[in-house]
């Protein structure tokens, strides 16, 4: 089960993640109200709700904001309206891209995606034209040193489809998006905590980009995380430090 060395890039986005504490509160909010919209605001009734909450958590986000959030969503405060949309398109090299938004004006949030995109070299796409290239799924990420036996055993024994080691032994779980919360609750009473957890678009394959492509790429990226209607990047580029 061994796969391809992803944990230095990991640790990048999750630096990347810190450092924007105000933006990730406000996609989480978002999310929060998004899913207690859909699913209602309990949380043990509502696994993306509790997923939501649960990241809110770790990213030490007050919990009075949370509670708003959740009331805004299930209806008894009043808020802004969001709604959920997918954009797909080229990158570099015809790198995939996959951009998830929630915005509460579509004509805007489309058309700063297709500016970013064609001012850094890149496409956007029609509906479904790289989505197949993804797979929706769970994915707990755990830290090298991780006793990968026992998690694995632990894994497996509580749903998970499969479990990868990279060289620097770092271990990926890897679940149904269905499975998910129910799997990251199991390991967690187990004694593994995850360095991160999220549902997401795994790449079926992935492409290693370097030097001037690599630079290019980024900024890509960047510009795309860098809007306030995105969410959610997945791509199937992988930048070489």
């Amino acid at each position: 089960m061994a796969g391809h060395s992803k944990w230095a890039n990991i640790k990048h986005k999750k630096a990347a993640t810190d450092a924007k504490r105000g933006k990730i509160w406000t996609r989480l909010i978002k999310e929060i109200t998004v899913a207690a919209r859909m699913g209602g605001g309990d949380i043990d009734a509502n696994p993306r709700l509790r997923l939501a909450v649960d990241k809110a958590s770790d990213a030490n986000m007050p919990k009075d904001n949370v509670t708003r959030a959740i009331q805004r969503g299930s209806g008894s405060l009043d808020g802004v309206s969001y709604e959920e949309v997918r954009y797909e398109g080229y990158g570099i090299n015809g790198a995939a891209i996959i951009v998830d938004c929630m915005t509460d004006n579509r004509i805007r949030t489309v058309a700063e995606v297709r500016h970013a995109f064609s001012k850094f070299g890149g496409n956007m796409g029609t509906e479904g034209s790289v989505a197949f290239m993804f797979k929706h799924c769970g994915q707990l990420l755990f830290a090298p040193g991780t006793n990968e036996d026992a998690l694995m055993e632990a894994a497996l024994e509580a749903g998970a489809e499969d479990v990868i080691t990279d060289e620097e032994g770092g271990i990926e779980v890897i679940s149904g998006p269905h499975d998910f919360a129910a799997l990251k609750q199991a390991l967690e009473k187990a004694g593994f905590k995850a360095e991160m957890a999220e549902i997401i678009m795994k790449p079926a394959t992935e492409t290693v980009f370097t030097g001037d492509d690599a630079v290019k790429m980024q900024k890509l990226l960047d510009a795309l995380e860098n809007l306030d209607d995105v969410q959610e990047i997945y791509s199937n580029a992988v930048i070489a430090d």
